[in-house]
């Protein structure tokens, strides 16, 4: 039996159990459970700082250490704890005995030993507390806390730093309570430019790992952005049809003559350059594809004036319904401009290394260029520290000297993050400076850090 079956119904547990040895969880025994498991965690609490063990969700297909790897941490496994409980009213002494009240994240856990809902909040105690309360019993929260068994918990030195974390869970363990019962308007959704051999806008619930030329977001509203994606691949001539479709460029050679029919009526009408029918070669297409991602990069706003003179002209010849649909994809369209107009300052004006300070002393350099976190150092404590930092600042220095030039990077989700928090917090850009001044900061911080002690 495994800790967390304590907490279950006796209909509710499985016939293994009773044979299963007390151990915090079960490794897959076939294959087929392997994509279950992406969905679920499990912390090891030997290694917490309290020393107290208490009851785990158990795994029944993928062993996983706490949430996962945090490839943003250069410290390593953080201080975290869990907590479990049958009841709520257990559940919240257990969270006020034990939860600090520091920056991080935490995870909900049904009695099935599945990951939930995953939050972050500058003070996880005070955070936690709150689903217990009254306002909080008809509300998102009370519903959580309804269906939770336990309650997993792990500190960052920052808020900043619990703001990447979570986002980061959230892509990579998807829980249910973070996207149902959230409005469609609130949801979040990425842009994306990609999908070869004939590129294409699409919409995306997480960014995609691969075959993207561009991404950016996250925007909100699936219904506004379908319109968006609709007057974007219309204006640059890009396909709209399913990947399965055969695409041929003008330029490939064929044994057979043949003569490729569109599969739709936007070759015809002008609105695509028809990949699929050899109507262009992949030249000409890239040419359209390398417009759109100006317009992601906020360098083109060809899309707002075609549909705005499309607007117009209809208005002109009194076709009333085209001008209505034309206005309502111009307000999409503006919505997706200006959020790329934020991301575009973003990764214009941020480009340095940012010293986001940890409570508990762990704190952080990020380096981020054009608005997107790309590396991460523990803060040098002492001058021994700071030497082996200095090959990683030529490193970063030799990044930042080519900022204008895309890369891509392993958290093309950050420049979000990155733009939303230094446009609420203006005072946090005091703690940015360039590779080569990180002498004289860590000086700084040092003769200060002296006067402390």
């Amino acid at each position: 039996m495994t800790p967390l079956d304590l907490y279950r119904e006796p209909a509710d547990l499985p016939a293994e159990s009773k044979t299963a040895s007390d151990d915090t969880s079960v490794q897959s025994s076939t294959p087929s459970d392997a994509n279950l498991g992406e969905r679920r965690s499990s912390v090891n609490l030997d290694r917490c700082p309290s020393g107290v063990r208490v009851p785990v969700p158990a795994i029944s297909s993928h062993l996983i250490e706490g949430f996962g790897p945090d490839p943003l941490d250069p410290y390593g496994d953080r201080p975290g704890d869990m907590v479990g409980a049958n009841d709520p009213k257990s559940l919240r002494d257990k969270v006020r005995a034990l939860c600090p009240p520091v920056p991080g994240i935490y995870g909900m856990f049904d009695r099935h030993g599945e990951l939930i809902y995953v939050g972050k909040s500058r003070s996880l105690r005070h955070r936690l507390m709150s689903y217990f309360g009254e306002a909080a019993a008809k509300e998102k929260g009370g519903r959580i806390i309804e269906h939770s068994r336990a309650i997993q918990w792990e500190t960052q030195p920052s808020d900043f730093a619990a703001r990447l974390r979570e986002l980061q869970l959230i892509r990579r363990w998807t829980p249910r309570f973070n996207v149902q019962g959230v409005p469609h308007r609130q949801r979040p959704i990425y842009l994306c430019l990609g999908r070869k051999p004939a590129e294409t806008f699409f919409l995306a619930g997480s960014p995609p790992t691969n075959d993207c030329v561009a991404i950016e977001g996250p925007f909100y509203g699936a219904e506004r952005m379908r319109s968006v994606v609709d007057a974007l691949n219309k204006t640059f001539q890009l396909r709209d049809c399913s990947q399965q479709t055969v695409f041929q460029f003008q330029e490939q050679l064929s044994l057979f003559d043949l003569n490729p029919r569109p599969g739709c009526l936007r070759l015809e009408i002008g609105t695509c350059l028809g990949p699929c029918a050899a109507a262009c070669s992949r030249e000409d297409y890239l040419q359209r594809v390398n417009s759109a991602q100006s317009f992601l990069d906020g360098f083109n706003d060809e899309p707002l004036i075609a549909v705005r003179d499309l607007m117009e002209s209809a208005s002109t010849n009194r076709q009333y319904e085209l001008a209505s649909r034309a206005r309502d994809t111009l307000k999409s369209l503006e919505y997706a401009a200006r959020k790329l107009s934020h991301l575009a300052d973003a990764r214009r004006d941020f480009s340095f290394i940012y010293a986001a300070t940890g409570y508990d002393a762990c704190s952080i350099w990020y380096l981020i260029r054009s608005g997107e976190i790309i590396d991460v150092a523990a803060a040098p404590k002492d001058r021994d520290q700071y030497q082996r930092l200095r090959p990683t600042l030529k490193k970063w220095q030799s990044l930042l000297g080519t900022r204008h030039q895309r890369v891509r990077v392993d958290q093309p989700h950050s420049v979000a993050v990155v733009a939303s928090w230094f446009r609420k917090h203006r005072s946090e850009l005091k703690q940015t400076f360039a590779p080569e001044g990180a002498g004289r900061r860590y000086h700084r911080l040092s003769h200060h850090r002296a006067e402390v002690l």
